[in-house]
This record gives C-alpha cells, sequence and structure tokens, in this order.
C-alpha cells in the first residue's frame, strides 16, 4: 500500500503543471502569442536592424562586430524565438532569393557532393535552393525549367545536364560543355585528369588498359574517352576497342560497372589495369573482377574517377581521380550570385576550368611480375 501510495502522490506530480513565475510566465506569454520582428528585437537590444541583420544572416560584414555582440543577438533571437520573415523581405526587395538547381538524380555521390558545394555558397548570402532531377528523361528536362521558373527563382544552376530551355534569367552549369551565349561552364581540366590517369598506370608498368566509358548521356563521356585515347598515344599505349566498354542505363549504381566488366572479361584479352569512368562503375567493376578469380590490385589495377565519398572506404581503398566537385558546386553558385549582383549580362567567363588531382590508395600496384 505505501508503494501504492508514493506512485499515486508521483503521478500527481507530474500531472500538475509546474509553477511558473510571474515575470517569467510573461515572458513566455510575450514570446510565445506573435511573432516578433527584427526592429523590436533590435529595439530590445538597443542595436540598429542593420547590425541584428548583418549577424542573423553571417553577411562579410560580421566579422567587424565584436564576438560579445554577436552572443547577445544569438542569444536574444532564440529567447524570443525570432525567425526572420522572408516572405515580408521577398516582397519588399521584389525578389526571391532562390535558385534552382537541375541535376540528373540525388542518390548518387557525384550529384550529392556538388550540390553541397552549391548550399555552402547559397547559405552564406542568404539564398535558398530548389532542386529538380530530371533522370535523363526528355519530358523533365523540358518541364522542370518550366516549373522552377513559375516558382521565381533568380537563376539556375544545370549539373551535368544539357540546356533544353530557354532563359532570361542566368545560368550555370557544372560539367556542361556546350558553347551557349550568356551561359558560364564550370568544367573539369579534362586533359589533365587522363594524363594523371595515364601517367600514374604507366609508371606501375602497365601497358594492357582496359575502359569503362560513360554512358551517352553523360556530359563528360566524349571529352573523358578522347582525353584518355590522347593520353595514352602520347604514352605509347594504344587502346584496344576489344578492351572497352560503354557504360549502359541509367542506375546510380554499381551494377552498371559490375554488367560492364564482366562483358570486358568474356572476350578473353588479356588486360593488367582498368580506368573506369567514375567511381562507382569503378567499385562494381571490382567486383566483377573478383567474381571472375582476378585479385585486386595484385593481378587488376582499377583506378576510379571523382573521388566520392565511398571510395576511401572500400575494400581495397580506390585510387581515383579527384574532381573537386564541392569546389565545383561552390564556384557556380557564387558566380550566379555575380551575375545576379550585377547590371551587365557582359563581362562574365564562358568557362571556368578546375584542376583535377589524383589520389592514390590500395586498388593500384605495380604489375605482377611473372
Amino acid at each position: 500500500m505505501k508503494i501504492l501510495h508514493n506512485l499515486l502522490h508521483c503521478e500527481k506530480l507530474f500531472a500538475m503543471p509546474p509553477k511558473r513565475k510571474k515575470k517569467d510566465s510573461e515572458h513566455s506569454e510575450k514570446s510565445n502569442s506573435r511573432r516578433i520582428s527584427l526592429k523590436e528585437l533590435a529595439a530590445h537590444l538597443k542595436l540598429s536592424p542593420t547590425s541584428l541583420s548583418i549577424v542573423l544572416n553571417d553577411a562579410p560584414a560580421a566579422s567587424a562586430i565584436p564576438q560579445e555582440t554577436k552572443d547577445r543577438i544569438f542569444q536574444a533571437a532564440a529567447e524570443f524565438n525570432y525567425r526572420p520573415n522572408y516572405f515580408a523581405r521577398s516582397l519588399r526587395a521584389q525578389r526571391s532569393f532562390t535558385i534552382g538547381v537541375i541535376v540528373p538524380e540525388l542518390s548518387d555521390g557525384y550529384s550529392a557532393m556538388v550540390l553541397n558545394g552549391v548550399e555552402a555558397a547559397l547559405s552564406k548570402e542568404g539564398f535558398f535552393y530548389l532542386t529538380a532531377s530530371h533522370l535523363h528523361r526528355e519530358d523533365l528536362l523540358e518541364h522542370h525549367p518550366k516549373m522552377l521558373l513559375e516558382r521565381q527563382v533568380e537563376g539556375i544552376i544545370a549539373v551535368d545536364t544539357p540546356i533544353r530551355f530557354q532563359s532570361t534569367l542566368p545560368i550555370v552549369t557544372v560539367s556542361g560543355h556546350e558553347k551557349i551565349k550568356g551561359v558560364t561552364n564550370v568544367i573539369l581540366n579534362h586533359r589533365h585528369a587522363a594524363e594523371l590517369a595515364i601517367e600514374h598506370l604507366f609508371s606501375l608498368g602497365h601497358r594492357e588498359i582496359a575502359v569503362i566509358k560513360g554512358q551517352d548521356f553523360s556530359s563528360d563521356t566524349e571529352v573523358r574517352w578522347t582525353t584518355t585515347v590522347e593520353a595514352a598515344r602520347k604514352g605509347g599505349i594504344i587502346i584496344n576497342p576489344k578492351m572497352c566498354q560503354q557504360l549502359e542505363g541509367d542506375m546510380p549504381s554499381p551494377e552498371i560497372g559490375y554488367v560492364a566488366m564482366k562483358k570486358i572479361l568474356q572476350r578473353g584479352k588479356n588486360f593488367t589495369a582498368l580506368f573506369a569512368f567514375n567511381d562507382i562503375s569503378a567499385i562494381g567493376a571490382i567486383r566483377a573482377l573478383e567474381e571472375f578469380g582476378l585479385r585486386v590490385p595484385a593481378d587488376v589495377s582499377v583506378l576510379g574517377f571523382d573521388d566520392i565519398y565511398t571510395a576511401a572506404f572500400h575494400n581495397p581503398a580506390l585510387t581515383t581521380i579527384r574532381q573537386p566537385l564541392f569546389e565545383m558546386g561552390s564556384i557556380a553558385a557564387v558566380m550566379l550570385l555575380e551575375r545576379l549582383g550585377s547590371e551587365t549580362k557582359n563581362g562574365f567567363p564562358p568557362v571556368i576550368s578546375v584542376e583535377p588531382t589524383i589520389i592514390v590508395r590500395q586498388s593500384t600496384a605495380p604489375v605482377l611480375k611473372t
């Protein structure tokens, strides 16, 4: 009975609302009754609304504001549950502060890394972005840009996406190779990338090199193939067409690399190294090689491309050509914002080229001497 009495007493305690001081109650009602404005929050802190806006939006000018003042602003914003009214801001400025981003799809490491860079650059300037995936479908390539324009985006970033639409808005592409007036293309120096790949394999003694080409819809497929063949030829290596296979299908899965590698193996040609179109296909190819009884890298060295997040954690860890995807996304966003802030449509470069690096891990090794 004593235990039951104690339990009932606890239940009553938990059921009773906590007593609040009158001051705390008034403050809670004040902070929850309506949304506090930036002007009111500034008056409470005895600071200018401009100072609050600079700090809360992490604008570059915030570096000149003492940390103690920043702490006061953030503490008050949390205390009063202040949230910026972006709708009112948009109406005042007659702007949406929103960018449209079009990508092939979101589940692969490539698009995710580019989007991380886009988001990092946009958030610093108080911009938001809407993302649309076209899945390589022609109808969506035409439909999604229209939907983004209807939602009043101020500009568009197209990632590995052909431009199938006309727009008066500024457009920046990542891995776009079409020369379109007014469009800035952020691209990788593919010639240098191919040279790094071939030089690495050549230095390890590889002369018989298989190649997995990208899908026909990828904007990088043709340039990566031609620069690879050229770099190999300069090194005295002839790429045998029978040791090459193009990726088929649009699945963002290692399975397409697995299938491509099996087709190469079925042709019975000897090779000591594989240069894959991207890391995803390289990972699938390694599975096919191992099932065939070949060891990576003892029997066949495998070189990927992109350096996606999982490349370093695969077994064996993947040697790859690092494409600075985060930086490319950030550069694209910064360029788009610069164009939005400019009164002229001219003076912006049609191409911004970034440099690759080679990341050597455990999937490549010297040719096994027999």
